[in-house]
């Protein structure tokens, strides 16, 4: 058996996702790695704000990465026994819009694997996109549904999943039923 957790966290537009994530890898009592897989775009100013209160939210004593593409490397770079907070997965799949199908699939089994074979607790953020209306674009429908179904994909295999909604966390995976497709 593992002796690492994976937890998912996932919700909505400023639903209190990275807020949540952020107590739980606080209190797991563990040295802390933060990923961050935003791109800095420095002429957009609410971006870099966003960005700005995530780093002010941040205890000084966290480790600070900036990964926005190779999360699998990254993970097994990663010393044992720490925990890692991953921040955020839309940002991750949005800097892959550009590969083809069969590429992206790539990424996804190498993020994957690393999930499986990690030798720390990860605590991954993710952004529900679909209970919106569908996107008017192609490439906002493929950002859909490529992070829905990555999204679904670390469900599936997460010690534990948390949905934040309306300022709770809800702990979906004690109430609800793992459907387990791959």
């Amino acid at each position: 058996m593992k002796d690492f957790q994976i937890i998912l966290v996932t919700g909505a537009a400023n639903s209190g996702k990275s807020e949540w994530a952020e107590s739980l890898a606080k209190n797991s009592q563990k040295p802390v790695i933060y990923i961050a897989t935003a791109q800095k775009i420095k002429d957009d100013e609410e971006w870099m704000l966003k960005i700005k209160q995530h780093q002010k939210r941040r205890p000084k004593n966290w480790q600070t990465w900036e990964i926005p593409d190779n999360l699998s490397l990254a993970i097994k770079k990663i010393p044992q026994d720490n925990c890692i907070l991953i921040d955020s997965l839309g940002t991750w799949v949005t800097n892959f819009l550009e590969k083809d199908e069969s590429q992206w699939q790539i990424e996804v089994e190498k993020l994957i694997f690393s999930l499986k074979n990690a030798s720390s607790n990860i605590i991954l953020v993710g952004e529900e996109t679909g209970w919106g209306v569908i996107p008017a674009y192609p490439l906002g429908r493929l950002f859909r549904n490529r992070l829905g179904k990555l999204i679904r994909l670390i469900g599936s295999m997460a010690n534990t999943v948390y949905l934040t909604i309306g300022g709770y966390a809800v702990e979906v995976s004690k109430i609800g039923i793992n459907l387990n497709l791959k």
